[in-house]
């Protein structure tokens, strides 16, 4: 699984789309993180790439 791109991005032109992103992906990060602590299997990459995905999407509202 490819970590996600900027580039994909390019459609999100509302601040209001990024901010319901943004709580979808801190909803799913902090289920991953439950997960974890309860010793569920969690695969590990999913983690880096819903990370990565939260600091795109803060940095393209920045810009807004």
């Amino acid at each position: 699984m490819t970590l996600p791109n900027y580039k994909e991005l390019d459609e999100i032109k509302d601040n209001s789309s990024i901010e319901t992103a943004l709580l979808i992906l801190q909803k799913k990060l902090l289920e991953l993180r439950i997960k974890k602590s309860a010793r569920e299997t969690v695969k590990p990459h999913l983690f880096k790439h819903s990370k990565r995905r939260i600091a795109q999407l803060k940095f393209k509202q920045s810009l807004l």
